[in-house]
């Protein structure tokens, strides 16, 4: 509840700062199995590296050599990690040296990577580099264009904007490379100027103010203080049109009042600032457009309009796109919504989504066979259709039917045998086993890579063995031909789940797909807001519920698997029937609070897929498409009625007719 547990794979790809991992696993991770001791050299070295320890790691690192010890590499990962500005290339040579191939082989590498670049030591950073695997840390990536320009090597304007404007956070590494291609003038002024808008539209104001700064003009650097500390103020005061960097300030500023109130922005951009540069009007009116969309408002297409109107071969972000054609789309006006797509980046527009929403846009047109076609070319493109959630709409809205994908063959034993005998997923399931949940899923996500499709099918039998439920669930998606719906889609728990499904007169189906959403089975989940369980249930959400249904509570009660469900399950129904028992409402509500859905259900009637693709926060809205995909899915697996997903959707959302008087948490 609030927030769902696949949240552990994102710590795996791309990677991240150790501190922010752990931080995050120390908040989500269950407590280690009383099976394993809780003393284990790797969980106190862990422990020790949080309290950056020195002394502690080292005797811990001893002791695990001489043990000979299973999970040795990661007592000595900490142990370096700790003291890395410390340490030279020979100790990491010879860590290395004891762990090749091996994932904390990888993670130090990258960390070291991070390392040299800031000791700008581009000699070790390029032998280094060469043996790194993972390549997915942004930070990496900017180091090395740095490397190649310190070596000589020519460095294009596009693949350094591309390496600087992909990075989200303003880190050293990305700083120092834009700082060489401004010193090099690869990067003008304009280069700065457009990262500092694209910062602001994502709400970065650390990485606007390094953009900025880049400038080196501390001038400009004051004034983009002062209008974040108040837009409207240096607005007032300070703003002006001319020259080109003062207009920068000021379409930075109104963003920001956009961001907090776009029909203010709107109305002021009118007013007060017309004689601003058109390309920068036209942006605002996009930012305006966009924060309107984010608010269901229905003079978002209007601004977007203008955006279009002032520039309309600018490029737009594929989120201000995407904004445009939900506004359109909840506009009932599919012309715009196909320009909007048509703008979109080419890898955007072969997403499922946009593929269906053209056909859908084009079926509302008019052109009914334009839109069959394009159905017709989704569903079939779509690796299995039935499990995903645009290629299972697109094969309803053909009439075509849904069968769930054959069963696989049997593993053999000697796939089983080789599964079970991987050095790097053996370390995985211990580290998870021992309550180092983040470790253990990133060690398993690295062993996984390359693996074929039986390989991985084997490979997550071994997690369902060990009932390690989002392991067992997401390796087996990641097959291409071979599907075991057993795996992805397993049914733990299920006879206390279903008795309390139907205790509380819930579809079982539905109950499932929120909790693999949920929870994927994992018993002791934790999020990081406090959710706890099975159903991922708030502590106070359980005791309003409780004292509402009349069931005995205490804190404690919320990790016993039966009270879970049952507190989770009672919970549910409430908020389904607060909205009518329109699953689409209520899982947004399980999601987001039952407040946010009551609020984006004012407005016009909507088809229901459209109300869903509108949903304004993108974590809600993912998590409504699989939990009603879900639903449908074990709807077949466990032969319930209900297996199309057009049906869980529902067909309309509006207004209520009445308001429930009885607010839920």
């Amino acid at each position: 509840m609030r927030r769902n547990w696949a949240i552990l794979d994102g710590l795996a790809t791309p990677a991240r700062r150790l501190t922010t991992a752990l931080a995050l696993c120390a908040a989500l991770a269950p407590a280690a199995s009383p099976a394993q001791p809780a003393d284990d050299l790797a969980v106190q070295a862990r422990e020790a590296w949080a309290k950056r320890d020195r002394a502690r790691l080292a005797t811990l690192t001893e002791a695990a050599r001489a043990q000979a010890h299973p999970l040795a590499g990661w007592v000595e990962y900490f142990e370096l990690n700790a003291r890395l500005t410390q340490v030279r290339q020979p100790e990491m040579d010879a860590f290395y040296a004891r762990y090749p191939g091996s994932y904390v082989e990888d993670r130090l590498r990258n960390d070291w990577l991070l390392e040299l670049g800031r000791r700008r030591d581009w000699a070790n950073f390029q032998r280094d580099h060469a043996a790194y695997q993972m390549r997915d840390d942004r930070e990496v990536l900017c180091y090395t264009l740095l490397a190649e320009h310190a070596g000589g090597a020519r460095v294009t304007a596009d693949a350094a904007r591309g390496a600087w404007f992909a990075q989200r956070d303003a880190d050293e590494g990305c700083r120092a490379l834009a700082a060489a291609m401004v010193a090099a003038e690869v990067f003008k002024p304009d280069t700065l100027w457009a990262r500092a808008r694209q910062a602001q539209e994502q709400g970065r104001a650390t990485a606007v103010r390094q953009a900025v700064a880049l400038l080196d003009n501390r001038a400009l650097s004051q004034k983009l203080a002062e209008l974040q500390d108040n837009a409207g103020r240096y607005l007032t005061r300070k703003a002006r049109t001319t020259p080109r960097a003062e207009a920068e300030l000021t379409a930075l500023a109104l963003a920001r009042v956009a961001a907090n109130d776009p029909d203010q922005a709107g109305a002021v951009l009118t007013a007060k600032w017309a004689k601003l540069p058109q390309d920068l009007r036209a942006w605002l009116w996009v930012q305006i457009g966009r924060h309107s969309a984010l608010r269901l408002q229905d003079d978002a297409l209007a601004a977007f309009e203008r955006a279009h109107q002032l520039a309309p071969q600018q490029a737009w972000s594929d989120d201000a796109l995407a904004w445009w054609a939900r506004a359109a789309l909840r506009a009932r006006s599919p012309a715009v919504a196909l320009r909007a797509i048509e703008q979109m980046s080419a890898h955007e527009q072969r997403d499922p989504g946009w593929a269906y929403w053209r056909a859908r846009a084009t079926r509302m047109q008019g052109d009914a066979a334009g839109a069959r076609a394009q159905l017709q070319a989704l569903a079939a493109a779509t690796q299995a259709a039935p499990l995903n959630y645009f290629g299972r709409l697109a094969a309803e809205d053909l009439g075509q039917p849904t069968p769930l994908p054959p069963a696989p063959a049997p593993l053999t034993a000697d796939e089983r045998r080789a599964a079970r005998g991987h050095v790097g997923l053996t370390r995985a399931l211990r580290l998870i086993e021992l309550g180092l949940r983040s470790e253990g899923v990133r060690e398993w996500n690295f062993s996984l890579r390359g693996m074929s499709d039986r390989q991985l099918l084997a490979a997550a039998q071994e997690a369902c063995d060990r009932q390690i439920w989002d392991r067992c669930i997401n390796t087996s998606e990641r097959t291409k031909a071979e599907i075991d719906m057993a795996q992805r889609f397993p049914t733990p728990h299920r006879e206390e789940l279903l008795r309390e499904a139907r205790a509380a007169a819930l579809d079982p189906a539905y109950v499932f797909g929120l909790v693999r959403q949920e929870s994927r089975f994992v018993l002791d989940a934790r999020s990081h807001v406090g959710a706890a369980g099975l159903m991922q249930v708030m502590p106070a959400t359980a005791k309003w519920t409780a004292k509402k249904v009349g069931l005995p509570y205490s804190p404690e009660r919320l990790h016993d698997r039966d009270f879970n469900l049952r507190i989770g399950t009672h919970y549910l129904k409430l908020v389904l029937d607060r909205f009518d028992g329109a699953q689409a409402l209520a899982a947004a509500a399980y999601n987001a609070g039952p407040g946010r859905p009551a609020r984006w259900r004012e407005g016009p009637v909507l088809d229901a897929a459209i109300w869903a693709e509108n949903i304004p926060f993108n974590e809600t809205r993912d998590y409504v498409r699989k939990v009603l995909l879900g639903g449908a899915i074990y709807a077949q697996l466990l032969g319930l009625p209900a297996t199309q997903l057009r049906e869980r959707l529902g067909g309309n959302v509006g207004p209520a007719k009445q308001r429930d008087e009885d607010d839920l948490p």
